[in-house]
């Protein structure tokens, strides 16, 4: 597949990435108008169980939004703290949320998912349909090296690596300090130009051109995606938009069975 329409389709409940995935690979965004009972402000879809809502009623919107995509196992949840520590989803059960900020599977049927409201998903997965991640890539994440540690955790070339950049916020709605300008200069001197002055010691900040351009320095082969903006798309969650009670959107990958 490549990039199409129904990465954009209005009305719709989903986002499905357009990408250069095997079929095998399946992948998912959720939005606000999916299935969920969450109250204002965060009706309807919320997944989010650290965010201010009920947390039963978040349990309920999750277990919605699986039986809604016919999901072959309950997604793996992650205590996700904007750092880079990756877990490895094997076969044995998982207990509670892993404190990661990405996931990698080779199991067919484990479900993995990363939860945003501003910040990058990334999905991967590999040409020959043999592992699949998703990561969580804040500006944090992203300049610690979330991404380049998830590739090297899925055991293949990078060359033979797919990634597709999911909703994040857009860089015309992303005003950032000297700070995080001075973290992505200090690891790519050449990254200035996803940085844009706006008043004295502010920037607009290309969250999504900044992890790609980590990851073509990684050697991934193709990335896909991108072009979203969460903070005026009022399908998604955004946390600079709606403040301290944003909801959270959902962005699930797994392998079908061979």
């Amino acid at each position: 597949m490549t990039n199409s329409d129904r990465t954009r389709a209005p009305g719709s409940a989903w986002v499905v990435p357009g990408w250069s995935a095997p079929t095998r690979v399946r992948a998912v965004v959720t939005t606000r108008q999916g299935p969920g009972s969450s109250l204002p402000p965060f009706d309807r879809c919320n997944l989010g169980l650290r965010s201010g809502d009920d947390p039963e009623v978040v349990t309920a919107n999750r277990a919605s939004v699986a039986a809604a995509l016919a999901l072959p196992s309950a997604p793996c949840w992650l205590q996700q703290v904007h750092g880079c520590e990756v877990a490895v989803i094997g076969t044995a059960p998982v207990s509670g949320e892993p404190v990661a900020d990405a996931a990698v599977t080779r199991e067919p049927g484990r479900s993995l998912a990363i939860l945003t409201a501003d910040c990058l998903p990334v999905l991967f997965c590999d040409l020959a349909g043999e592992a699949v991640a998703a990561a969580h890539a804040g500006w944090r994440g992203l300049a610690a090296g979330v991404l380049e540690q998830t590739v090297a955790a899925m055991g293949a070339p990078p060359a033979r690596v797919v990634a597709w950049l999911g909703p994040c916020i857009g860089a015309p709605s992303y005003e950032v300090g000297e700070d995080v300008r001075e973290a992505f200069l200090a690891r790519d001197a050449d990254c200035s130009g996803c940085f844009a002055p706006t008043r004295p010691g502010h920037w607009l900040c290309d969250l999504a051109g900044l992890a790609r351009r980590t990851l073509q320095a990684t050697g991934v082969g193709r990335i896909d995606g991108g072009g979203f903006d969460t903070f005026t798309d009022a399908r998604f969650y955004s946390y600079r938009r709606d403040g301290a009670r944003s909801g959270r959107f959902a962005s699930l990958i797994w392998l079908d069975e061979a």
